[in-house]
């Protein structure tokens, strides 16, 4: 839902800052209330609900503050995932997830899980203005049952669902190996309609369809 100012869209957003006067675990900024009012598609209530466990989030896991580059320093050395210095050609802000470099129990997942929140908000404070979402890459080669840790995934589910909804604009699978379908059969029912972002392709298509010659991840360019 676009955002025009309309007396009803300025209608809710009052409702809605005046209910989250009274939140406990902090007040969000006008930015965030109206991104969740449009979320909920100006419904006050649900917008609320949805911004109070939110904000109840970010101080019980973040301690109320957004994971610096050194708080995770460590992680990020794993080369796990990071945060490509250019856009892909729709001016969409590029994480990319090398999913063989995650192995479920070698670290904290705890350390993962702030990992991914300080890359997001990284991803969201390079949106242009009008650019609104934010495009996943899950590098899939090499990737074996090790890798598959159901219990980050179900906490990125939340993420997209719950703390950053509708900021990733599209998933893309590259190069998913056979074993990677038992997985992702699992997975899928998790997102709902949203399973509809996801994409498999190869790295010659992502390459052709997503980045220029010169913008395109380095991970990828043979």
């Amino acid at each position: 839902m676009p955002w025009t100012d309309s007396k009803e869209q300025k209608e809710a957003m009052q409702a809605l800052q005046q209910r989250m006067q009274n939140c406990r675990a902090g007040v969000p900024d006008a930015a965030t209330q109206q991104w969740f009012l449009r979320d909920r598609k100006l419904n006050v209530g649900e917008a609320a609900d949805k911004l109070v466990r939110m904000m109840q989030w970010r101080q019980d896991f973040l301690r109320g503050v957004t994971p610096s580059a050194a708080d995770v320093a460590a992680e990020a050395a794993t080369g796990k995932a990071y945060l490509h210095s250019h856009k892909d050609v729709n001016g969409r802000p590029v994480i990319v997830i090398r999913a063989s470099r995650h192995i479920t129990g070698e670290r904290p997942l705890d350390d993962s899980k702030r990992l991914c929140a300080h890359l997001l908000e990284k991803a969201v404070d390079e949106l242009d203005d009008g650019g609104e979402t934010i495009l996943g890459i899950f590098d899939l080669r090499g990737f074996g049952t090790q890798n598959a840790d159901f219990g980050f995934v179900r906490f990125l589910v939340d993420v997209f669902f719950s703390y950053y909804p509708k900021r990733l604009g599209q998933v893309l699978m590259v190069d998913a190996p056979w074993g990677f379908n038992a997985g992702w059969s699992v997975v899928k029912p998790w997102l709902k309609k949203y399973a509809a972002l996801v994409s498999f392709v190869s790295r010659e298509e992502l390459r052709r369809q997503y980045f220029t010659p010169e913008t395109c991840p380095e991970d990828f360019k043979r």
